[in-house]
């Protein structure tokens, strides 16, 4: 089928521009160097996506459930070749072809003055890519860091020099312009931390409650299941405050970036699960009310008497 469709189109085009005047020929010629910018235009398109798909395979350490900062920095970099090699590529693409039937020299200076005008005009969007790029260089954050900025906190979807993607937790993606960034708070930087604190009823055996703690602190960073997951074991450090209702008792964990959430609610269920055992409560709000007695008011009993009788003779007429 496409072979006859090659051969037929020359005499296609000479029909469409005998329709029009023009000559076949040229045309025909006009359309084969179109037909080839654009060729070349995908296989470039085609090679940006192999380069950064390479760059994303090159850190790739196979373990899903740890993101390592080279992974991070790996997958930022290549969201970024595949914008900005689009972008290169499919512009390029454009001029060439237009350069088939004009002198592009005249649009290009038109263009030059243009950005220029608009670089005065659009100094936000100036500003945005400029503070991008410093982000970038200064490796800030990366895709997959969790991060607060411009108050808001979230997953970094992604990552270019002009907007950041965040996606929060509920799901909602904010789309935050790099400019508005003044302060970057990196939750899952080099590495992160869990802390937790727990009460215990103030009757408890706080010698007895603290070698109970410590105790499931080394046997959970002895588990093989979130050893792995752990820079160093997790620290008791001590009674951290005498609280209202309870002895909050802190405990210290070192992970791997981004998993401090997940060691945080596996650790409070093993030491739920420990304390009910060893019969130590984990007390609940109690508030204690003083009630004071005042003797009855003669002149108050009379006058509540005189009212009932009035509701009661006011009820029978």
């Amino acid at each position: 089928m496409l072979p006859v469709l090659l051969v037929a189109l020359p005499q296609w085009v000479e029909n469409i521009a005998g329709i029009f005047g023009a000559d076949g020929t040229m045309m025909l010629r006009y359309l084969a160097r179109i037909a080839s910018i654009w060729i070349l235009a995908w296989i470039a398109l085609r090679l940006v996506q192999l380069v950064a798909r390479r760059i994303e395979d090159s850190v790739n350490d196979q373990n899903d459930r740890v993101s390592t900062a080279r992974e991070k920095r790996g997958r930022t970099i290549s969201q970024l070749v595949r914008g900005a090699g689009r972008g290169v590529v499919l512009a390029g693409a454009v001029l060439l072809s237009l350069r088939v039937f004009m002198d592009i020299t005249p649009v290009l200076a038109a263009a030059g003055l243009l950005g220029l005008a608009v670089s005065f005009g659009a100094q936000s969007l100036v500003k945005d890519v400029i503070t991008g790029f410093f982000m970038l260089v200064e490796n800030q954050f990366g895709v997959g860091d969790v991060i607060e900025a411009a108050g808001k906190s979230g997953t970094v979807e992604a990552l270019s020099l002009r907007v950041v993607k965040l996606r929060a937790l509920d799901g909602t993606l904010h789309f935050i312009p790099n400019g508005e960034i003044t302060t970057v708070s990196n939750q899952t930087r080099e590495w992160s931390r869990a802390v937790l604190e727990i009460g215990i009823g103030y009757d408890a055996d706080l010698d007895k409650a603290l070698a109970v703690f410590r105790d499931e602190a080394r046997k959970f960073s002895e588990d093989p299941q979130w050893r792995y997951v752990l820079e160093t074991a997790l620290e008791v450090p001590g009674i951290e405050k005498l609280g209202a209702d309870s002895v909050v008792i802190r405990v210290l964990a070192r992970t791997q970036p981004g998993s401090q959430w997940e060691v945080a609610r596996a650790f409070r269920l093993a030491i739920k699960q420990r304390l009910d055992i060893e019969k130590i409560d984990i007390p609940f709000p109690q508030q204690t009310v003083h009630v004071r007695l005042v003797p009855p008011d003669d002149a108050l009993v009379e006058a509540a008497g005189r009212l009932v009788r009035d509701v009661r003779k006011a009820d029978r007429e």
